[in-house]
């Protein structure tokens, strides 16, 4: 039965459709075993009387070896249609070739939220030394800024009367040089903030940190901050860390506070207990949920996904890329697109079998039983296949 969407809810049966994308490289290995999870966790958690009617929506080398563009008009009205998706990391080529699929997807869905919660599994290793302090969840503004994609190439006709414009307007800018855009705009930053803060008081999280570069860039991440800012003070759960005056918050209160994005990526090393949910920017999400990931073990056990909380469409995402070298081998760490399945049972109010993954998850690690990337820096880990690490992860819920 199809997933229905009202008043800001996902209206869910027993029974829901979800959609599914393979994904390009190693997807083949990684997505069957996350199902396979998903599918034992929900079983468990419900006796039965709850599963997942999964749904492949061609996207990627698979649409095109059908036939199919690689992100057609029926792949994403099928993602529409089925609101809920998991997807497996799709082909980007680098410099050439076609735009990023997962950045098409963000935008032609307007999923404007990128979700990316950072939280150690004990037994992980990590290259800092206390991991465990690490637990953020990182509101990254998908639609806009640099990364969003708008641009035109150097030589071109495009990029000629961009520089021209901005001669005309005094600012000099080198012949030779390619030319992008970073519109951030004041709706975009309202939506992205209150889907943070919706997130916080719904998880009962201390603290939203706004992250920019506003002290250089006054007019677009400026904007951001005091958007931000203006957005917060309208919800009556919220106090500013500057009107606290180095006060401790009331109980059950949010600090809205901001930090410049080179300031942060230092806190966030230094400091990361102190912070709990962060919204930002496109470019400053992207460094951070990575920055913050390699704290915990790397994006192999970073789940994320992109999210209309407006529309009620979200897509649930492996964070690494197609690391084709691998693909078929059944080699690779499921764990990014596995967690991103327990982000995926949250949204459908299955709690109780996201929190059994989780758990199972865990004790396989505690157990030493792992994929090479986790064998290779662990003492005395027995080296499971892919698929073998999913069976594992059944067996322990």
């Amino acid at each position: 039965m199809q997933i229905g969407f009202k008043d800001g809810e996902w209206l869910v049966p027993d029974q829901p459709t979800v959609g599914y994308i393979i994904g390009d490289g190693v997807g083949q290995d990684i997505s069957p075993v996350a199902r396979k999870v998903i599918d034992a966790a929900v079983q468990k958690a419900s006796a039965g009387k709850q599963r997942i009617d999964w749904q492949e929506i061609l996207a990627g080398e698979r649409a095109e070896a059908a036939g199919k563009e690689r992100l057609g008009r029926e792949a994403l009205d099928a993602i529409k249609r089925f609101r809920v998706v998991l997807k497996g990391p799709l082909t980007t080529p680098v410099g050439g070739g076609h735009r990023s699929l997962n950045v098409t997807i963000r935008k032609q869905l307007d999923l404007y939220a990128c979700v990316r919660p950072v939280k150690h599994i004990p037994g992980v290793p990590a290259s800092v030394m206390e991991p465990e302090k690490v637990d953020v969840v990182i509101f990254r503004e998908n639609t806009e800024d640099v990364y969003a994609g708008i641009e035109w190439p150097a030589g071109s006709l495009d990029a000629k009367d961009m520089i021209a414009f901005l001669k005309g307007k005094g600012h000099a800018v080198l012949a030779d040089s390619g030319i992008g855009i970073k519109p951030i705009s004041k709706t975009a930053t309202r939506r992205l903030v209150t889907a943070a803060i919706d997130y916080a008081i719904a998880h009962k999280r201390t603290s939203v940190t706004l992250v920019h570069k506003g002290n250089i860039m006054k007019f677009t991440e400026g904007l951001f901050r005091e958007e931000g800012y203006k957005t917060a003070v309208g919800f009556k759960e919220v106090v500013t860390e500057e009107s606290l005056e180095g006060r401790k918050a009331p109980t059950g209160k949010i600090v809205i506070q901001d930090r410049i994005a080179d300031a942060m990526f230092q806190q966030l090393l230094l400091r990361p207990d102190e912070y709990d949910v962060i919204a930002t920017t496109n470019l400053n999400g992207d460094y951070l949920s990575d920055a913050a990931a390699a704290q915990v073990g790397g994006l192999g056990m970073a789940p994320g996904a992109n999210i209309n909380y407006e529309q009620g469409i979200a897509v649930f995402e492996a964070t690494h890329g197609t690391a084709p070298k691998y693909a078929g081998q059944d080699k690779v760490n499921p764990s990014s697109l596995l967690l991103s399945g327990v982000m995926l049972l949250e949204i459908l109010g299955w709690d109780d079998a996201a929190g059994m993954i989780r758990a199972a998850l865990a004790k396989t690690v505690r157990q030493k039983r792992v994929t090479y990337d986790l064998e290779r820096q662990m003492t005395g880990a027995k080296l499971l296949k892919c698929s073998e690490f999913g069976k594992a992860i059944i067996a322990n819920l």
